[in-house]
This record gives structure tokens, sequence and C-alpha cells, in this order.
């Protein structure tokens, strides 16, 4: 980030809250505090043009191309050694808090995974209890969520070559194919005859579905925002490590459903031909 900020902090506090009242069973305060979550990332994130955004600096004595020695000015042992603000890429402190964060929900999904996968083998019940579970809805919007990824890819990739329209664009598909994977997975919740507190079957299902919709809807919110910012023309080949965050954790929520797809949908037919 271009300066110190105090955005990452709020963040951590108001995910807590945000926990904290799915807990107690509070929606306002779950949505008040997701809104503050929401509201710390965009701070965090926004594109400042100045200070910009700038490598490490160069080893004492390197010459930049183009000047001569001579020429060069000497650095002073103290800025050599400083630390760079608002770096570029993999440099940004952002990009390394993101990383951070997608470790630890990577955790907290392998948790639910293992939970799930647990009690369905202590289970004598069906599982899942309305019989297999039907791939007509999941399967497609599996694919809506990878395309989606795709094209924020390529947004990325567009914007590295200056070429703003097609990254727009790009960015636009990648957050209409979002939303579609959002809308189909509300259908397919409406259609399910048990609830979260109806069985045991029903509460795993719709904890870790909902906890991953909460990270796609965030994560189409940072994708919106992005895409404004492509707009305005903000980001360039050296200038992209809010982008380069976004995507990193747009990917993240795609790859944690690849899972949860392949164990809430396809491993009851492997366990039902044992």
């Amino acid at each position: 980030m271009p300066e110190d900020s105090y955005a990452p902090f709020v963040l951590g506090v108001a995910s807590t809250f945000m926990f904290v009242g799915l807990l107690f069973h509070s929606t306002s305060f779950t949505a008040l505090a997701g809104l503050a979550c929401g509201l710390a990332l965009l701070s965090w994130l926004w594109p400042r043009r100045s200070p910009g955004q700038r490598e490490p600096f160069a080893p004492q004595g390197a010459t930049p191309a183009g000047k001569a020695a001579g020429t060069t000015a000497i650095r002073s042992e103290d800025e050599t050694l400083a630390l760079p603000v608002g770096s570029a890429g993999e440099h940004a402190g952002g990009w390394w808090g993101v990383l951070t964060l997608v470790v630890t929900e990577f955790a907290l999904f392998g948790y639910l995974i293992f939970s799930y996968l647990y009690l369905a083998s202590q289970s004598a019940q069906p599982w899942p209890p309305e019989g297999l579970p039907k791939l007509g809805m999941s399967g497609p919007n599996t694919a809506l969520l990878l395309t989606s990824s795709v094209s924020v890819w390529l947004a990325g990739a567009f914007v590295r070559r200056a070429r703003s329209m097609p990254a727009f664009w790009s960015m636009i598909v990648g957050i209409a194919l979002g939303a579609a994977f959002v809308t189909i997975q509300c259908f397919e919740w409406h259609d399910r005859p048990y609830g979260l507190a109806t069985n045991l079957y029903g509460s795993l299902y719709f904890t870790i579905t909902g906890f991953h919709m909460a990270h796609v809807m965030a994560g189409l919110l940072m994708l919106a925002a992005l895409a404004f910012w492509i707009a305005r023309g903000y980001f360039d080949g050296r200038r992209d490590a809010a982008l380069t965050i976004g995507g990193l954790y747009w990917h993240f929520a795609d790859v944690v459903w690849l899972f949860i797809f392949s164990v809430l949908y396809l491993s009851p037919y492997w366990m039902r031909g044992r």
C-alpha cells in the first residue's frame, strides 16, 4: 500500500464481529460487520496516484540504463536499505497480506470439509438424506465459476499489455459469470428440502456453501472496484498491485469451490458405491 493504513486491523476486527453475529444468529449485526469488512478492504486496496507504486531500491552502485556511471546519484546507506513503499506485484505488502488470508481461509474450509467427511463416514442414515446429489445445476455452475477465473486472469494480462478496454470488458465478463454462479446457487438452496437446522447434513451443507458464498460475494465487490479502476486508467504494466491482489483472492474462491464440489456433490456417489 502507498502508506501505513489502519484498514487491515479494521478488517480483522470486523471479520471477528461478523463471525460473532453468525454465532448468535443476528442478521443485522452480521450484515453491518460484513459491510465494515467490505469498506475496510476497499479502503485498503484503493490505488493512489501518489506516491506511485515502485520496486525496491536497486543495489548501491547499479547504473540505470541510458545513464553514465558518472552521472548516477549516490544513494545514502539508509536510502538503499529502506523498505519499498507501494511496491508492485509480489513485492506489495497487500499481496502478502491477502496470501496470508488465503492460507488461513484454506485452513477454515479444510476443517469444514474434514468435519463433513468424518461425520458422513460415521452416519448410519442415508447421506445425503434426499438421495444422491443432482449435478444438473451444480455442474454447469462450477464451469461458470472457473470460466470467470479465466476472465479475471485475462483482464490482468490485458492491463499489462496496455489494452485497457479489453481488460475492462474481460473483468465485466468475470463479474457477470460470478453473479450468475451466486444466482444459481441461491436457486439450488431454495430447492433443498431441508434447512440449516433440519438435520446434520443440512447444517454442514449450508455452513460450507454459505461460507463459500460469502467469499464469492466479497470477491464480486472487489472485482467491481477493479473494473472501475481499470476504466479510470489506474493500472498499467508496472502499477497493478491491486489487480494482482484481487485476482489472487478470486482464484482462491474458485479453487476452494472445486474442493467443495468434489466433496458435497461427487463424493456421495463414491461412498454409496462402497
